[in-house]
């Protein structure tokens, strides 16, 4: 479900943040994510190297995509699997619908897809009267919800137990007030569990398609994923093209970091291999760029393509955690989605590479070392070239440049901040000065650094 409000992440950040016990919780529980991170990560002795490994077989098939998606084409077609090629959006979903209504179906269940929120796959297929329910827990709540997944991995990461069990209450019958995590999900359970034995198709993501084999590789906790595809006549594959490993041998090095990554967990709870249909089944796969060959060709953003969605970005941001992830009003949040979203549409999302402290702490947690805080840097440069940032933003930093490039200038404004600053800092401490929104006034220096230093040094003499 896409977000519609129109906001952009300051606003919706400052919407987030009117709840601020909400905003505690949210806080504290994605740190205790990152903390699982680190204790998972710290029992691997090759740590390191497994994320070294990652990186270079990712470079290796973003400089070799042509052949190797060549080979998997070739390969999967061989195991009986229809493969279709979709420039953007708008071809994955008519796909999508036509291999559905050849077949005179108006419901389906998915599985968690990134691609299809990114895509926005479930609207369109609401227009045409097709009915799609998601299967992954989180992803059912927000949907029933109606709202868009929060966080890549942790779709309901925002919600409360009580909220959920409102929700329930309304959309599945529950108790009035029940708030029991074990009820809850068996509620949600018995509910999809008609779900997977009626419908007659089923959509998935794709976590790594393998070049040699023709395979693929769904990974989930809740077998979501398996019980709708096994069960289903159709089981449709939607993937960006970029989840393309070379061979089968590198799954070991992917799934040991993915999971870990994300959760803390040491493997995903199922790891489904998909490679050939059942008799009488069909499995089709739907290859989509929809932008990915434009960041391919970015040098700055090319390694962004890298990334196997684990969500441990987001995980450490403090911006994210502080802010929500519905801030980021794409699908995608956090750190690597902001640096994916500006190349769909640079003026629609020109705010959110500025939504970071650029304090690298993404960078470090990547499984697959992409240089998320460089690419957010370099991206802002981008989208003030281009002329996409605020006019008074653009505006302030030309006045600060050119101040910061005159000695005198330099010292002047200098003294005449730290006056300002003592005599009359309503000036700048006001509603007027978003800065300031969240942040104290710090109390005046009575001297700069240059002053405090020169007069060190002459007392040194």
């Amino acid at each position: 479900m896409s977000n519609v409000t129109g906001k952009s992440h300051p606003e919706l950040a400052a919407d987030f943040n009117k709840d601020e016990p909400r905003v505690d919780w949210h806080d504290e529980t994605l740190w205790w994510v990152r903390a699982k991170r680190d204790i998972a990560a710290h029992k691997l002795p090759e740590w390191e190297l497994l994320r070294e490994t990652a990186s270079q077989i990712k470079h290796n098939v973003l400089s070799n995509l042509y052949t190797y998606l060549q080979q998997f084409e070739a390969n999967a077609q061989k195991n009986g699997v229809v493969v279709h090629w979709a420039a953007d959006a708008a071809e994955h979903n008519q796909i999508v619908h036509k291999l559905l209504s050849d077949k005179g179906i108006n419901r389906m269940v998915k599985s968690k897809s990134m691609l299809t929120e990114e895509c926005h796959l479930n609207e369109y297929l609401k227009e045409h009267g097709i009915d799609v329910i998601d299967s992954d827990l989180g992803e059912r709540i927000v949907q029933l919800a109606g709202e868009p997944p929060s966080h890549i991995v942790l779709p309901c990461i925002h919600k409360k137990k009580e909220e959920i069990g409102d929700i329930f209450h309304e959309h599945l019958g529950s108790a009035k007030g029940e708030s029991d995590p074990k009820i809850l999900t068996e509620t949600a359970r018995q509910h999809l569990r008609e779900v997977f034995l009626t419908r007659r198709a089923a959509l998935t993501g794709v976590n790594f398609a393998v070049a040699e084999t023709g395979e693929f590789v769904i990974c989930t906790n809740e077998g979501n994923a398996d019980m709708g595809a096994h069960l289903a006549e159709i089981h449709i594959a939607s993937m960006g093209f970029e989840k393309i490993i070379p061979e089968r041998k590198h799954l070991g090095v992917f799934l040991r970091l993915l999971t870990r990554s994300a959760t803390g967990q040491p493997i995903t709870t199922y790891s489904s291999h998909f490679k050939k249909p059942q008799e009488g089944r069909e499995i089709h796969i739907v290859i989509v760029d929809n932008g990915r060959s434009i960041q391919l060709g970015r040098e700055d953003f090319r390694n962004s393509l890298k990334c196997i969605r684990c969500g441990a970005c987001m995980n450490t941001c403090p911006v994210y955690r502080k802010s929500g992830g519905h801030s980021y009003h794409t699908a995608i949040a956090g750190p690597i989605g902001s640096i994916l979203a500006p190349n769909l549409d640079m003026k629609k999302y020109a705010d959110l590479p500025f939504a970071s402290t650029l304090c690298g702490s993404c960078s470090n947690v990547c499984p697959v070392k992409i240089n998320i805080h460089e690419q957010l840097y370099a991206w802002r440069q981008v989208i003030v070239k281009e002329g996409y940032s605020p006019a008074s933003k653009t505006a302030a930093m030309k006045a600060m440049a050119f101040t910061l490039s005159s000695p005198v200038l330099y010292r002047s404004a200098g003294k005449m901040g730290r006056v300002v600053f003592k005599y009359a800092p309503f000036a700048v401490n006001n509603k007027l000065n978003p800065w300031y929104k969240h942040r104290e006034m710090p109390k005046a220096p009575e001297q700069s650094f240059g002053e405090w230093y020169s007069k060190r040094k002459e007392g040194q003499n």
